[in-house]
């Protein structure tokens, strides 16, 4: 059976909102993720919970909050409206804001683990490995993260 003309156009979109996504996660998630590593700040645990916020409400309050939000009377909606952006909702920018603020809490949390899995002394990395420090040094420099 072959795909209908509507059928390749949602291919399409699909494959387009995919990449665009990973693109914006790549670029605004690896900052936040480092931050979040590094910082001592008292933003960490208010920045990190917004983060993670997407995991703890179902999809549907998510999408129905950024529909609030990206509309006529929400606060986006009025600043795009104001800007001459015209509105998001229904849109390829407001399907990718909308993936995009579905995908942060998936994308950040790793980030952060890898520096520090990398960043490990070999006895360190011997101890995740389960072998004898003599033996970390020797596996570990091929690669230096494990686990």
């Amino acid at each position: 059976m072959p795909f209908s003309a509507e059928d390749w156009a949602a291919i399409a979109l699909t494959l387009r909102l995919a990449a665009t996504t990973t693109v914006l996660l790549l670029v605004l998630c690896t900052p936040i993720a480092w931050w979040l590593a590094t910082t001592r700040s008292r933003w960490r645990g208010p920045v990190g919970a917004i983060v993670a916020l997407p995991l703890v409400l179902p999809p549907t309050v998510i999408g129905f909050y950024l529909l609030v939000t990206m509309g006529p009377n929400g606060l986006i909606g009025l600043l795009t409206e104001s800007l001459g952006l015209g509105r998001l909702p229904f849109t390829f920018p407001g399907l990718v804001i909308g993936s995009f603020v579905y995908s942060l809490p998936f994308a950040v949390p790793p980030l952060p683990r890898a520096p520090r899995r990398c960043a490990r002394p070999p006895a360190a990395r011997s101890r995740c490995s389960r072998s004898r420090p003599s033996a970390s040094s020797r596996k570990t420099s091929a690669s230096n993260c494990t686990r």
